[in-house]
């Protein structure tokens, strides 16, 4: 980010302050909000200096002189003002260009935390990360798929104080994050109709958490998250286009532009797990027939899987069972990786199928690559090729001219990641400005929005 260029002028100083430091903020919750109260002159010459600091666009006095177009003097007095409000600090010292050596500046990564929480459909997942998302503790425990929201909001506070008490956090929380499995209405935060979690249709996530740490709570799909660690991979440079695809048990698509999640107008952009595939005929959890999961995702494969171990087709398949209990897709695969002729059909269908799928996103978004995870990705390259070539096969020549079809690097903390990103995202990129000048985010000032939208007649979405 730079100061000039994309920014408005403001300030005695005659500032350039970035653009999205004093535009209406535009979130996970919907449509823009009302435009705070402008910043007073001194308020945003002290923003742009943290910004530019924060996003790594300047961090000696020198390039926040050149950067801003104020006097040395000018510059030092708002870096001294910003180490006051504990936003900066001094850094190591920078290569020498001749002269004597610069003082660089940072961030203050460690000022506040975030937290973040991931509900699986047989798993909860938690984290506690610095503002930069450098994760600092995790924990998690099994979830019965049977357990509702209230229950489950309530097993997550649990975990997330135990992390938060042995590992001794003193900083104030700055922001929690919920990834969940399956489409959440960005207007609300609220998951919208996920097979994957029968009975939490509109269940609010949100209140208790707030509640409970006094911080702004985002929503979104784990997949989203996911792609967010994704883009901030080194890999991809700042501004990644890229699709993501995740293939497990359910099947669903993220889209990135310019390093920016497309979430659409109710949050259910890249939801092609209940599209519906050609001569489908397979019922769908989600009640209809033929839709990509059932005929294609992690769950499809296992219950095809255990047809093929009962008629005798996969002695392979039938001794995993044996051993391990019911398959699972990351068993399939296994199979299919050790030369299973039948979990290697199995696996070869799903990504012929997905990639079909896939190939029409390719067409309107053109991406730069499609990038590949989930448990069906630990196939290797037979599925990553059955991906490719259906693709390929399936999008238009201009868009896949110079498109990568490659599998995913993430890690075990890549949701983790993900959701810091997510908060990092929310609170920096759209609504710094808002809560710049009280020191740390409040959730009555990010919620504002969001709650009259509840109050508002807008129909709930349904698949």
């Amino acid at each position: 980010m730079s100061a000039s260029g994309g920014g408005v002028r403001g300030g005695e100083e005659g500032s350039a302050v970035p653009a999205h430091a004093v535009r209406a903020g535009v979130d996970a919750e919907g449509p823009a909000a009302p435009p705070p109260a402008p910043l007073s002159d001194s308020a945003a010459g002290l923003l742009t200096v943290v910004e530019l600091v924060r996003s790594g666009a300047a961090r000696t006095r020198t390039e926040l002189a050149a950067a801003t177009g104020w006097t040395r003097a000018v510059v030092t007095q708002r870096i001294d003002q910003a180490k006051r409000r504990g936003y900066l600090e001094d850094g190591p010292f920078a290569p020498s260009s001749g002269g004597r050596a610069p003082r660089t500046l940072r961030f203050r990564a460690d000022q506040g935390i975030l937290l973040v929480c991931v509900v699986g459909e047989r798993e909860l997942r938690v984290g506690v990360t610095d503002l930069e998302g450098v994760v600092l503790a995790r924990g998690g425990r099994d979830r019965d798929g049977a357990d509702g929201p209230e229950e489950t909001v309530a097993a997550v506070i649990g975990l997330l104080d135990v992390l938060l008490e042995e590992e001794g956090f003193a900083a104030r929380v700055w922001g929690v994050a919920v990834g969940v499995p399956g489409p959440v209405d960005s207007a609300t935060g609220r998951p919208v109709a996920s097979p994957a979690l029968p009975g939490w249709d509109g269940a609010d996530l949100r209140s208790r958490l707030v509640d409970r740490f006094d911080a702004p709570v985002w929503v979104d799909e784990d997949a989203h998250l996911l792609a967010l660690a994704e883009g901030r991979s080194p890999r991809w440079g700042a501004g990644a286009d890229l699709v993501r695809i995740e293939a497990g048990t359910r099947i669903a698509v993220s889209l990135l532009s310019r390093g920016s999640l497309l979430r659409g107008a109710s949050g259910a952009a890249g939801d092609i797990g209940h599209l519906r595939v050609p001569g489908g005929t397979h019922l769908c959890r989600c009640g209809r027939t033929g839709c990509l999961e059932a005929e294609a995702g992690g769950w499809a494969l296992v219950r095809d899987a255990h047809l093929a171990v009962a008629a005798g087709r996969s002695a392979a398949l039938a001794r995993r069972a044996e051993e391990s209990g019911p398959l699972t897709p990351a068993d399939v695969a296994a199979a299919a990786q050790d030369g299973d002729q039948v979990s290697g059909e199995l696996v070869l269908r799903s990504a012929g199928l997905i990639g079909q799928a896939v190939a029409t996103l390719v067409t309107v978004v053109g991406p730069s690559a499609v990038v590949v995870g989930g448990p069906l990705a630990s196939a290797g390259e037979l599925f990553l090729d059955g991906v490719r070539r259906s693709v390929l096969e399936s999008s238009s020549p201009l868009a896949t001219r110079d498109l990568l079809v490659v599998p995913s690097t993430e890690d075990d903390d890549a949701l983790l990641v993900g959701g810091a990103e997510l908060l990092r995202d929310q609170l920096f990129e759209v609504s710094f400005a808002q809560w710049f000048e009280q020191g740390h985010p409040s959730p009555s000032v990010m919620h504002a929005r969001a709650g009259r939208e509840r109050a508002s007649s807008r129909p709930p979405l349904t698949r």
